[in-house]
């Protein structure tokens, strides 16, 4: 008769229920989406980007042909609507990420 158990069936018991541990474990979740403010920052340097960019189109154009302020004012406000449209693009990208994690919640909820 043996005396004890098995060492290398202990062992190979060991390794099957910690693998059943780590199937069953809550994998750590990680953050994929964004806080309110960094949301709304990305927004507001959109909209300055837009401005910047009319404006030194604007500024270049001015310059180059001598007519000061016209160019400059129609590349400013073109800016500013590059810079909105750009800015209500994100904001339903923003909120169709958001309404498809909720829908997805409740989901699993149910």
């Amino acid at each position: 008769m043996q005396e004890g158990p098995d060492p290398t069936r202990l062992q190979r018991l060991d390794e099957k229920i910690a693998a059943a541990k780590r199937a069953t474990e809550p994998r750590p979740t990680v953050e994929d989406h964004y806080s309110a403010a960094s949301q709304g920052w990305r927004m507001v340097i959109e909209l300055v980007a837009g401005l910047a960019l009319g404006f030194g189109i604007g500024y270049g154009l001015d310059t180059l042909f001598g007519t000061m302020p016209i160019f400059l004012v129609l590349f400013i406000l073109l800016g500013f609507v590059a810079g909105v449209k750009t800015m209500l693009r994100t904001a339903a990208e923003i909120q169709a990420k958001n309404a498809a994690g909720s829908s997805a919640n409740k989901g699993e909820g149910e």
